[in-house]
Parts: structure tokens; sequence; C-alpha cells
């Protein structure tokens, strides 16, 4: 049914349910008015004839009062009439007089008991021929009241008056609806013809009626996000560094993107030979984020502070990366050691590490470290801004050591497309409160034209701190914040891992590293192998991991000298004092269990406490049966994900905290409260007691997910998001200097 018929049947609907009430109404309203018409035709005719009526009224017989009776009724509305007196005898009645209502009170013609009322009175009722109206009325002579006279008048043309009354309301509501809905469909066809041709007029760049801006900017608004998102998401394939190349091509035309991070991808550190060799961070920042920028090519901006960092950069501290691919240019900047130490691990990792993470670690926030936190943003602010080639660069800021960065390339920068990604968890409005520097961070951040965090969670939590701490407006709908007539846009942006991975393909084959693995830990061929990859960090949970493990062996006790769990412990912040305390602590609990549960030839817990390179990390998940992630509080962890790209066996199970964001995606884990350490344990026991088929069934699913939303996804919807915001800020910068205004920063 079109739009137009729909209008018409319930325009016509509507009006014919005016029509019932209006004539519901009408026919009450009408039936009073003729009762009172008959009720005063009665009073005249009475009165007309009163002289005459008491002439003749004693006369015996009363042939005279008959007839005046019978000339009474020659009115074409009273049917009969009859005199009485006061005591209720008949003095006469013309021949057609109903016998009823001769002489008789209202209550002796309804069939009830009872003294006649003195008239007037009057009644309805129903004879053979329809409903009649009948009425007593006095005859008066002077003061004194002589009987009455009862007349009968016909009510059955009232009937006939309400139908005719009714079919023409029905009629003219009919016509009303009909004439309604062809003038408002005349009206809405031409107001909709010139509204199409203004619209047309002012799409081909015509003059822009004042009344028409806010719908155009709406119209150019959907037509580039339906641009985009079929740009981004409607490409057959899955997404691919080639495809992310592609992408890039179409909207950045070869433009170089400039990567903000403290944390370089490649390392030149100082070997024990003299030589140099080159190490790879622990850090599920690099992991993410340097597939893409050899796919994208650019500047990576980082803190070198590797031992032979400065002898492999050039004067100006650059260096090109991959070694043997040199697809893009690494940026080193350097510190001083306090410089760090107040910037890194006091403001950063004392502060606003744990103000983020939910692992009751107090934060601790100094003066002198906010001072140098400020003077090392606006140190890479700058070496950023050396680094662009354009007015309008895009400048991906990486995590919460950057906080004020996109406000301070804002200002050098004021046409940059900035996209800051918060790597770490944004905890809600009252723990951001404790921190002395909130407002300053906040309108750092809102420097950015698009900020990124993992889950819609950690977007709700940052909306909601700038609305209580910040004169800004929110935008709940666009998922924006509008401050200093600059929106900022924030949306989750889940990160992944690259896939295929570069290091399953450098990496042997499942069979051959469990192998490899259960030699050099001298395990045998029944054994069952778990691993466990972090920094040692408090927020990993490594203490409730082992806790768990010796829970497990405490249930089930015929995996004695069978369970072998091995964590691949990466030193982190060692010169922080809550490190160095965890890293005792790791110690001292997996010293205990082992000295509870060892035997000749076993122990139960394997701490590996230094630096892996990826391809040892891979050797290690392709050989585990399980891989538990107990994180207490996590973004996203990436080791989750890694895992499941390396088992390209489809075999193996992860056990996942409920605390991290890929347990939102990776549903098919085991997700366990890693705090309920009996929860954690059983969940152990039921991964290792998993059949081989279920493995692969939740394994499959877990890599067709992680396959489909890889890094390149990522990275691409980000990208894609920067691009056509950069569209926009270019529209308006054009719109703007034709009106001879100033364009105003996306």
């Amino acid at each position: 049914m079109s739009r137009a018929l729909r209008f018409v049947v319930a325009l016509v609907a509507g009006l014919a349910l005016l029509t019932w009430a209006a004539s519901f109404l009408v026919r009450g309203a009408t039936t009073r008015w003729f009762d009172r018409d008959l009720n005063l035709r009665a009073q005249l005719a009475v009165r007309g004839a009163r002289q005459a009526l008491i002439t003749h009224w004693h006369k015996d017989p009363s042939t005279d009062l008959v007839d005046l009776l019978t000339e009474m009724t020659r009115d074409e509305r009273i049917m009969a009439a009859a005199a009485c007196d006061l005591d209720g005898r008949s003095l006469g009645s013309t021949d057609d007089f109903p016998p009823q209502f001769l002489c008789r009170s209202p209550s002796q013609v309804a069939g009830r008991s009872g003294a006649a009322p003195a008239p007037p009175w009057r009644l309805v009722a129903a004879l053979r021929g329809g409903q009649v109206h009948a009425s007593a009325l006095p005859v008066l002579d002077g003061e004194t009241t002589l009987g009455y006279i009862v007349l009968v008048q016909d009510r059955s043309f009232i009937g006939r008056r309400e139908a005719q009354v009714r079919w023409f309301l029905a009629a003219a509501f009919g016509i009303l609806a009909v004439g309604a809905a062809v003038i408002t469909m005349i009206a809405a066809r031409l107001a909709w013809r010139g509204w199409s041709a203004e619209l047309r007029r002012l799409l081909r760049g015509g003059p822009q009626r004042p009344e028409f801006q806010p719908l155009l900017r709406d119209v150019r608004d959907l037509i580039e996000r339906i641009a985009t998102e079929k740009d981004a998401d409607n490409q057959d394939g899955a997404w691919t560094a080639q495809r992310l190349r592609q992408t890039l091509d179409r909207h950045f035309h070869g433009e170089k993107v400039v990567i903000l991070a403290n944390r370089e991808p490649y390392m030149h550190e100082r070997a024990a030979d003299g030589g140099v060799k080159i190490v790879h961070p622990a850090s599920g920042l690099v992991t993410a984020l340097e597939p893409v920028m050899r796919a994208c090519s650019g500047v990576w901006v980082a803190h070198g502070s590797a031992s032979a960092d400065r002898e492999t950069a050039d004067a100006a501290g650059r260096v090109r990366v991959p070694p043997g691919e040199e697809s893009y240019v690494l940026r080193r900047v350097w510190l001083t050691a306090e410089a760090e130490q107040g910037y890194y691990y006091g403001f950063s990792n004392e502060g606003l590490w744990p103000l983020c993470h939910v692992a009751h670690t107090r934060p601790l926030f100094r003066g002198d470290d906010w001072k140098h936190y400020q003077a090392v943003n606006q140190r890479f602010s700058d070496a950023v801004c050396e680094e662009v080639d354009s007015e309008d660069p895009v400048i991906l800021v990486q995590d919460y050591h950057f906080a004020l960065a996109p406000a301070m390339i804002r200002r050098r920068l004021p046409r940059a497309t900035i996209i800051t990604f918060w790597h770490i968890p944004w905890p809600n409005a009252e723990r951001i409160g404790i921190c002395p520097w909130r407002t300053e961070l906040l309108e750092g951040l809102l420097g950015s034209s698009i900020i990124g965090f993992h889950t819609q969670f950690h977007c709700n939590n940052f909306l909601e701190t700038v609305d209580r701490f910040m004169e800004a407006r929110i935008d709940r709908e666009q998922n924006a914040i509008v401050h200093l007539q600059r929106a900022t846009l924030v949306k989750p942006y889940p990160i992944s891992v690259e896939w295929p991975s570069r290091w399953s393909k450098q990496t042997p084959p499942p069979a051959e590293c469990r192998a490899q693995i259960f030699d050099e830990l001298g395990l045998g061929p029944d054994a069952i192998l778990g691993v466990g990859v972090d920094r040692l960090d408090y927020t990993k949970g490594i203490e409730e991991r082992l806790l768990a493990v010796e829970r497990l062996l405490e249930r089930v006790p015929s995996l004695c000298g069978r369970f072998t769990f091995v964590q691949l412990a990466a030193p982190s912040r060692t010169i922080i004092e809550r490190y160095r305390q965890l890293n005792e602590t790791v110690e001292a609990v997996a010293a205990r269990i082992n000295q509870r549960f060892a035997r000749p030839g076993y122990q139960p817990i394997v701490i590996k406490r230094s630096h892996h390179e990826p391809p040892t990390v891979f050797r290690y998940y392709r050989a585990a049966d399980l891989c538990y992630v107990s994180s207490l509080h996590d973004g996203m962890n990436l080791v989750a994900k890694e895992f499941i790209a390396a088992r390209d066996d489809e075999r193996g199970v992860l056990v996942l905290s409920s605390f991290t964001g890929a347990a939102r995606e990776l549903t098919e884990a085991l997700i366990v409260n890693p705090y309920d350490i009996d929860e954690a344990s059983a969940a152990l026991a039921t991964a290792i007691e998993m059949s081989a088929e279920e493995q692969g069934e939740r394994m499959r699913s877990m890599r067709a997910f992680v396959a489909e939303f890889n890094v390149d996804r990522w990275a691409g919807r980000m990208l894609v998001d920067a691009a056509r915001v950069r569209r926009r800020f270019r529209l308006r910068g054009r719109l703007d200097a034709q009106r001879g205004d100033i364009a105003t920063v996306p």
C-alpha cells in the first residue's frame, strides 16, 4: 500500500469515527429538541382554545366540548385529545383517543400503582403504530383550575428526522474527507516538487537559502557516511595488509601517516660480544600497530631507550625499519634519565596506569612528575610536527603516555586529523576525579578529531567524565563532544592482531613445536602443558593464576606429575617499587607451590622471567594444551588473540578472564572470574578434559572471528573515519572561505 493511499485510508477512517461520534451526539440533542417542541405545541394548543374550553366545560351533554377537542386535533402532530375533571372523570374525548391515556396518571399508564400527580405531566409511550408523546395540561379560569386536557401527539417523525440528519452528516464528512485528502495530497506534491527542486539546485552549487542549511549539512554527512561505510565494509574478501594499503591510497592518495607512541617497534641493543642485536619489545601496542605501519608507511615517533639506539639512527634520530624491508621511518626522541623517571615511571605508570586499572594499587601523583609529563608531551608533539609534510596530516596518537599531545599538536597544526587511541581502560568519572590534573588531561585529549577505545563501555565512561568535569556539549546521538566549537568523535575500535601472523609463518608446525618445547622442559609424552604470556604487571593477575594452578592440583591429584604450567614473564618497570614487590611475590608463590607438589624430575610451575622474542612465544602457544589469560582489568588483551592466531591446528583451549575486552568477543573461550580461584581451577580442569572435537569447534569459531576482525580492519575503520572527518573539514573550509569566514577545526 502506497504512502498516499495509507494517508487517505487513515484520514477517511478518522472522519468516519468522527461521524459516528457526531451522529450519537446529534441523536440525543435532536430528541430533546423535538420533545420540547411537542410540549410547546401542546401548550399553545390549550392556550389557544382556553376561552372556548371554559365556555363549554360544564355544559351537559358537552357536545360542543367534544367538537372543540376534535378541532384541536386538526394540527398535523396532534393525534387525539381528551378533557378530564379534577376527579379524573372523562368529560369527553375524540373518537380515536387511546384508552390507556384517558384521564389516567403517568404511573397508571406505565402499569404502576400510586396517586396521579397533578397536571401538567408528560411522557413518551409506544403504541402499535409507533412512539407517541402524551401530555396533560391544566385548564385555568383565572386562579381556578377547572380540569385538564390530555393531548396525544405523533412522535414517529423524530426517528425519520434523526435518520436524515445522520445521512446528512455522513455525506458531509465523507465529502470533507475526500476533499481534505485530495487537497493535502496536491499541496504535499507541490511542496515536495518545490523542495526537491530547491535541494537539487543547492547540491549543484546554487545559492543557499538559510532555511536549507541544516538539511544540506545532514544530507552531505549522510552521503559521506554511506560512501565511507561502503568503502570500509562492502568490499569483497577479508581485511588484509593489501586491502588496507588500497584503502589508504584511495582516501589519502599516498600521504604518509604519523604514529606517536612511547614504545618503539624495534630496539637496538648492545650484545655481549660487542655487536648490535634487534629486539622486539613485549608490548601489545607494538604487536597491533607495527603491521599497520608496514602496510601504510609513514613515520613512527617513539622514545629511543635501548643501549644502541643512538648509534643506529642518523643525526635527527631517524632509522628505516623493519630491517631488510625498510618500509617506514622510525623517529627516535631522546630523554634524560630525570625526564624519563618523571614522565614515564612517575606520572604515566605510578599515576595514570593504576588510576585506569581497577587492580587495587593506589595511584601516586606528584607535582614534579606532572611537570615532566607536560614537558615530554610537548617535546614529542614538536617531533611529530617536524615529521609531517602537509597542512592537514593524519596523526595517530597512542595511549595514556600522550594525553596532552593532541591539543599541543592542534595548536601548531589546526587542520590536522588527529586520532587518539587509548589502549587501556577508561574508568568512571568518580575514579578519574582522583587525578589533580584531570581537566588538563581532558582538554588535551579533546584536541583530537577522534578518540578511540576498545569497548563502548569505556566510551561511555569517557563521555560521562567530560560531562562531569568540562564545559562541553555531549552529542549522545553521534557519540561526540563539542568543545571550543570543535567536535571530537568518541568511538569504539576493538583492537586485534595481524592475520595471518607473520610469526606463525616463521614458526614450525604445532606438532614440531610441541616436541621441541616438551624436550626443552623435560616433559613426558603424556604431559599436559598450560601457558601464560605476560609482562610482570600487577594488572595481569599472575599471582591469581598460580593460585588457580595450585587449587587445580588439590582438586585433581592425578594431575600431579603430568600438568605443568609455564609462565613467560617479561620483566617490566622494575624500578617501580610495586613492580619489584610483584616480582618477589610471584617468585615466592611459584616456589611454595613447587615445593608442595614437586616430585623428582617434575615441578608444576615453571617461571621463565626474561624477554622472549615473538617466535619463541608462538612456539609455546602452539605447544600448549591450554592458555590462561587472567587479567584483573584489561582494555583488550592481545595474548588471547595471539594464542588463537597461532593455533592453525584448531586445538588448545583458551581460559579467559571476564575483565578483559577480549571476553566480549571470544565468547567460545572458557570465561572465568580470576578472583574466584575455585571457578578458575574448575575451568582449567574442564580445559584439560575437553575432547578434541569440542576444542576444534570452539577454536574454529574464534579463529573465524579473529580472521574477520583483524588488526587491518581495526586500523582501516579508524583511518576511513579519519578520512571522512578530513573531507568534512575540507568542505567546510571551502564553504567558509566563500563566506569570508575562518574555517572551524573538525
